[in-house]
């Protein structure tokens, strides 16, 4: 019997170096100046020819991830093949490394990589902007996790802007016992402003410049997150 072709696609976990987030939009997002750094922990997307749209998730808190419609990655490949009039017959198996709802953009992720397998294994060949667009739809985050590298997000974070990194820099990730919602924590963000008027919200022009020249020491003291009050409250 010969085995069903597929496609295998590693996609990075993502840190802000900054996120700045600005006051409530009339569509109930906000704006951001969010400074996104892939870093290496990958997960694994292999998408292989089946009879039906399916999902299989293993590894470090795969008992947290979907496996109907609330997946990313299902809702990825479901899109994809209505952008192209086809039935989304595909098997989806996600090997998780990235930490499961720990703000790394993991469920983004697993959706960027499962719009490039499935691309490859249709052989529908869609076009970058395309991508990027399926990509917004879906999360601010899917566009950053289809380019990777480092780039400032603006919009809602599906704006990209590719940013120059000048050297490596080495992460300690310390993760909590437990995740939070992000749509609860910009909820708490907001109570916590209250009333006060809140900036447009803009790169740290310091921070831009300890990125260009991989200086980690200046690096340091500029990393910033406004929803950090919020996450710890």
């Amino acid at each position: 019997m010969t085995a069903a072709p597929s496609v295998t696609v590693r996609v990075p976990a993502k840190v802000n170096v900054q996120l700045a987030v600005g006051p409530p939009r009339p569509d109930g997002f906000h704006d951001l100046a969010n400074v996104f750094l892939a870093v290496e922990l990958h997960d694994l997307v292999t998408a292989t020819e089946a009879e039906s749209l399916s999902v299989g998730c293993v590894g470090p808190g795969s008992e947290q991830v979907p496996t109907d419609d609330r997946n990313l990655a299902v809702r990825a490949a479901r899109l994809l093949a209505e952008h192209h009039g086809l039935d989304p017959r595909v098997r989806l198996d996600i090997v998780k490394d990235i930490p499961v709802a720990g703000g790394m953009a993991g469920g983004s992720a697993d959706a960027a990589g499962a719009l490039l397998a499935c691309d490859r294994l249709w052989g529908t060949a869609t076009p970058r902007d395309v991508l990027l667009a399926l990509c917004a739809e879906l999360g601010s985050d899917v566009p950053f996790s289809l380019v990777g590298g480092a780039a400032l997000g603006r919009g809602r974070g599906e704006r990209l802007t590719e940013l120059p990194v000048g050297g490596v820099f080495h992460w300690v990730f310390a993760l909590a016992d437990g995740g939070l919602s992000t749509p609860a924590v910009y909820r708490e963000c907001d109570r916590l402003r209250g009333a006060d008027p809140v900036p447009p919200p803009e790169p740290d022009p310091a921070l831009l410049a300890a990125l260009a020249a991989g200086d980690a020491a200046a690096l340091a003291p500029t990393l910033a997150n406004d929803l950090q009050p919020a996450a710890l409250a």
